[in-house]
């Protein structure tokens, strides 16, 4: 048999597999579809008017959200360098109100206050409150959204363009905190007692071992690709999930790449830390512990528990 001859048939083949694929999925759909218009015993007793109202209070089914979060995929892998670049600075900038209305808290209410870290965590809710709901790039948030489009189909061109992006946004995201630690250490913007709030808060992050912060990434993670997932059927409650989910990160001491690395370039632009230490010992296990409970944990779990559905 001819090369020619044996590349026809391979393609006669996948053509073939990807019919029967298509077929499948079809018959899985019309299952749904008559399953949602098959009342249940309960309903038959009601009105049209009042099954309606029935479908309309049923929340989004987890093939609902898989596939609403593989369409924001899909799209953020097509977008230019450039919107990518821009849009993660904007990230990083943004994530870094976060540690400033933290310093700010602190500040005011002193650090011997008995609560101070359940009510300075609130502070970390703003930033991701202002990235999320600006749709601004946040590398964590990546780590669920475009790789689903990867678990749904890989190829070498999809891992390619979620290298790309995942490179792009670190970057960009890591730049926009060093550009806001640069402001708020040398810029004379901020009071004496918020700098040397945020030093304190900074300080802190930084005591912890490189095993310790790459172990405090995982949990953190998993609950911004959580908080990703959960979004779309939020129905006008964004706000309080975004808050509820980013203050226990903070309350509870987890690590995030983004957030932690305004902190730590606080400190190498105070002259407290080198350059390299920032990176090596601080930020790079952070990232490693992200991607785990994001990618490793999460969005694993989220596209096995639709995979037989679709």
């Amino acid at each position: 048999m001819s090369d020619r001859e044996a590349n026809q048939d391979t393609s006669s083949e996948k053509k073939a597999k990807e019919a029967a694929d298509e077929q499948e999925s079809r018959a899985k759909a019309e299952d749904r579809e008559s399953r949602e218009q098959t009342p249940t015993p309960s309903e038959k007793s009601l009105t049209p008017k009042e099954r309606d109202t029935v479908a309309e209070h049923g929340g989004l089914t987890s093939l609902t959200l898989y596939s609403i979060i593989h369409r924001e995929g899909e799209d953020e892998l097509q977008r230019p360098i450039t919107s990518l670049w821009w849009s993660g600075v904007a990230a990083g900038i943004g994530i870094s109100t976060s540690v400033l209305v933290e310093g700010i808290i602190r500040s005011n209410l002193g650090s011997t206050h008995p609560y101070l870290t359940l009510i300075e965590s609130l502070g970390y809710s703003f930033g991701f409150v202002l990235v999320i709901l600006c749709r601004l790039q946040l590398f964590t948030e990546n780590t669920i959204t475009v790789v689903l489009p990867v678990l749904a189909q890989p190829s070498r061109n999809r891992f390619y363009r979620t290298g790309r992006l995942w490179g792009i946004v670190l970057a960009a995201n890591l730049f926009g905190t060093f550009v806001t630690a640069a402001i708020s250490v040398h810029g004379g913007i901020l009071t004496v007692e918020t700098l040397t709030a945020i030093l304190d808060i900074s300080r802190h992050l930084a005591t912890l071992t490189p095993a310790e912060t790459l172990l405090r990434g995982i949990p953190s993670g998993f609950f911004i690709a959580a908080l990703v997932w959960m979004l779309p059927s939020a129905k006008r409650s964004e706000v309080l999930v975004i808050v509820l989910f980013t203050w226990l990160i903070a309350a509870g001491g987890f690590t995030h790449v983004i957030a932690g690395s305004n902190e730590i370039f606080t400190l190498v632009l105070n002259g407290e830390m080198n350059f390299f230490t920032a990176l090596i010992y601080h930020i790079s296990p952070v990232l490693i512990g992200n991607i785990i409970g994001g990618t490793g944990l999460f969005a694993m779990l989220a596209y096995g528990q639709v995979h037989e559905e679709m």
